[in-house]
């Protein structure tokens, strides 16, 4: 047997090393880190050959007095923590200590910092964990660490390294990340000498929402919601974007926990949720999230890079997300965004703020237009008499395939035209051409009619007591034990939705009665689930998203169809109907249901003024 005996502290930091350190960006985001604990208001980060010869960050902190510097590149040793009380309550960026020891062990380091009030700054270097002595230098007010040739006696982990092109792409989506989370702060990038990208700090709201779209696009802000939202000790506050304003990939999302960016699966699941009924199926949405908590509420020591956390209360967490972000894209209606009125205040949009009052959720009504008699658009009904059965009820829910509607058009000027403006044409039988105050509007009359219908159904339901069915023969399911557990733990509130379960052993459970409305489904599948998000995240919508795909082929087959002449008092009738009605700006599937053609554009299309 090898003879037991301690590590060299340089292979100690180079093993530590080997999980902090990945790439050049592993090595910018400990150094800005760092810089933004120390309070700085500016840093700058030179680059060279994508950080493999040379990264460099400079900042205008407090520094770093000279005694402390020989410390400041030691294992495990930090300013930060220093008790078992202090790790449960971190508020600073980093505080493991281990950052620039490892750094310094894989790379040729140098570190120097002018603390405040000292008239002197000091510089130490390290190459390959050799340390000199510190000596004087000159230096404002700050620090500076430049690492050189990163890797150079690590030759298997420098041949891991991509292209400069690639390596200096992930330092700047870091860094791009990093200024989201400090928009008070200056962050100035450059490669190769030359100057890359330069971001001011942010003195108020305005001027960090133009920060979020130097990120995110100059479009996101004209495209996105204002969330700002508290309850049960739980901040959240940020930008989300609309879903037709959504990616092919989820590269644009961005959420901090107490300011520091994380990756969590409690997080995604409930940003996922949120927007399932309103999302085309394979996109994603963008946003920039801040949530705010009692840092004694998450756990930040669970990974190495810091890249993950862990919730204390994760289904509150997950609940709070879920519900805010669901309501305040409820809100949503069409013509309430994307107007060209953002135009002239780009940064202008909708802030969404919770009430307890469903008075925010009702539509402006708009005098003497289409309010006195009701007029039928004739589409097949068959769809609510079979919903009516599934509940129980002795009659359907209020129809939702007739609109409130007065034969004549009102007279009106711009400046009271709502938000759709009043119908002026119909487009081979399938689009309603309008005109607002900003110039025209194209609406999908079966996307918007789909998404009306859609959300009465779901407001009978709402409204209504679910009946379920018993089965014939109850349906013995396996299961780990795990969801076993969960099923046991969660039998009442699975009976509120017409799942009636009990738990037959260790790994197994006996399913008796299943909801009505979901006769014919794969009822084994279903539970498993089910129960499968119970396990995980403490509470599951299956159920309820079953129930919705099924209102929603529903809505679609009860709603008005492409091929419909309709009269001008319909067309102005179901745009009425939209204003009023959630999440209409998308149908059921995620489609837009309109569009707008501002004056700007149009006269673009014709080149007048030029």
């Amino acid at each position: 047997m090898p003879v037991i005996r301690p590590l060299p502290p340089e292979l100690i930091n180079q093993i530590a090393a080997g999980e902090v350190i990945e790439r050049p960006s592993s090595v910018v985001k400990e150094l800005v880190e760092n810089s933004l604990d120390a309070g700085a208001t500016r840093v700058e980060v030179d680059i060279e050959q994508g950080g493999a010869r040379l990264i460099r960050v400079r900042d205008d902190g407090c520094g770093i007095v000279p005694d402390e510097l020989q410390l400041a590149v030691a294992s495990h040793a930090t300013s930060k923590i220093g008790s078992f009380d202090d790790l449960e309550h971190v508020a600073s960026m980093g505080f493991r200590g281990e950052a620039l020891a490892s750094v310094s062990s894989v790379a040729r380091f140098a570190l120097t910092s002018r603390a405040q009030g000292m008239d002197t700054a000091f510089r130490i270097e390290v190459d390959g964990g050799r340390m000199q002595a510190a000596r004087p230098a000159q230096h404002p007010q700050g620090s500076s660490v430049e690492v050189r040739d990163l890797f150079y006696n690590v030759p298997a982990r420098r041949k891991f390294l991509r292209a400069e092109r690639t390596e200096f792409a992930h330092i700047d989506d870091l860094l791009k990340s990093l200024a989201l989370a400090r928009t008070s702060v200056e962050f100035r990038l450059s490669h190769n000498g030359k100057p890359v990208r330069i971001l001011k700090a942010a003195r108020d709201e305005h001027a960090a929402l133009l920060r979020v779209a130097e990120v995110l696009g100059e479009d996101f802000p004209a495209q996105s919601l204002r969330i700002d939202h508290a309850a049960a000790g739980l901040h959240l506050s940020g930008w989300v974007g609309l879903p037709t304003a959504s990616r092919s990939q989820a590269d644009s999302q961005y959420f901090y926990v107490n300011g520091r960016l994380v990756r969590d699966r409690i997080v995604a699941h409930a940003v996922r949720q949120a927007y399932a009924d309103v999302l085309f199926h394979g996109r994603h949405p963008a946003f920039v999230l801040y949530l705010e908590l009692d840092p004694v509420g998450v756990d930040v020591n669970v990974h190495p890079a810091k890249h993950e956390v862990r919730f204390r209360e994760q289904r509150l967490v997950h609940d709070f997300l879920f519900r805010t972000l669901h309501e305040a894209l409820a809100q949503t209606r069409a013509g309430q965004v994307g107007a060209p009125a953002q135009e002239a205040a780009p940064m202008a949009m909708p802030a969404y703020r919770m009430s307890p009052s469903p008075a925010s959720a009702a539509a402006p009504a708009w005098p003497n237009a289409f309010s006195q008699s009701r007029l039928s658009l004739g589409v097949r009904e068959e769809p609510l008499a079979d919903y009516a059965a599934l509940l129980g009820e002795t009659a359907a829910p209020q129809a939702p395939l007739a609109f409130a509607a007065n034969a004549p058009m009102p007279e009106r000027s711009d400046d009271e035209a709502p938000p759709l403006g009043f119908a002026i044409a119909q487009l081979k039988s399938i689009y309603i051409l309008a005109e607002n105050a900003h110039g025209l509007v194209l609406v999908d009359m079966h996307a918007a009619h789909e998404r009306i219908t859609y959300e009465k159904l779901k407001s009978g339901r709402a409204c209504s007591n679910l009946r379920s069915q018993m089965l014939l023969v109850p349906l013995n399911v396996s299961v780990s034990a795990k969801e076993a557990a969960a099923a046991e733990e969660h039998a009442d509130a699975l009976a509120e939705w017409g799942l009636e379960l009990s738990r037959s052993g260790p790994s197994g459970v006996v399913v008796r009665r299943i909801p009505a409305l979901l006769e014919g489904a794969d009822v084994a599948q279903l539970c498993r689930d089910v129960l499968a998000e119970l396990a995980q995240h403490g509470s599951s919508r299956r159920l309820q998203e079953l129930e919705n795909e099924l209102l929603a082929t529903m809505a679609c087959h009860g709603s008005v169809r492409a091929g419909r002449r309709l009269t001008q008092p319909e067309m102005n009738a179901l745009l009425r109907e939209m204003e009023a009605t959630e999440r209409s700006g998308q149908c059921n599937h995620g489609r837009p249901t309109w569009t707008q053609l501002s004056l700007a554009e149009l006269d673009k299309l014709f080149l007048r003024g030029r």
